[in-house]
């Protein structure tokens, strides 16, 4: 079974559009530096879906991501205690789903993004992806 996470990216460094650009090869999701994130990472399948979250600005789910490389050495440092695994671009989110509409839902409020912002890889319950891919005009779910 399919499993779901919500990747978090502040849009100046890494945005959408960047994401969407490296097409079917996807791209590594490095710079992670939180054991927690980290971790998320390492339970991560072939094949699990995630949300595309703007930080910072925007503050809003923006599309949908598919994990295409299991968890890996970071590319981006010598330290072997960071792994990341790489995700491709599936679709956009036809109306980007603000942080604001997922806190006044009653039916997220357990949600990790609600909860712990801060995490920048986390893990969504399917409950909750059929949720915001609801508000966010996905209906039925990928």
């Amino acid at each position: 079974m399919a499993a779901y996470w919500l990747f978090k990216s502040e849009p100046f460094k890494w945005s959408w559009e960047m994401q969407k650009a490296k097409g079917e090869t996807g791209e590594q999701w490095d710079g992670v530096r939180n054991y927690q994130a980290r971790n998320n990472m390492r339970a991560m399948q072939l094949g699990d879906l995630g949300f595309f979250y703007h930080s910072n600005e925007g503050l809003e789910v923006v599309g949908i991501v598919e994990v295409c490389k299991l968890a890996h050495h970071d590319t981006t440092t010598d330290d072997p205690r960071w792994e990341c695994v790489d995700i491709r671009a599936v679709k956009d989110v036809p109306r980007p789903v603000t942080l604001e509409e997922i806190k006044a839902n009653p039916r997220l409020s357990g949600m990790v993004l609600v909860n712990n912002s801060r995490l920048s890889v986390q893990p969504v319950s399917p409950e909750e992806w059929v949720e915001v891919c609801r508000m966010g005009g996905l209906v039925p779910a990928p």
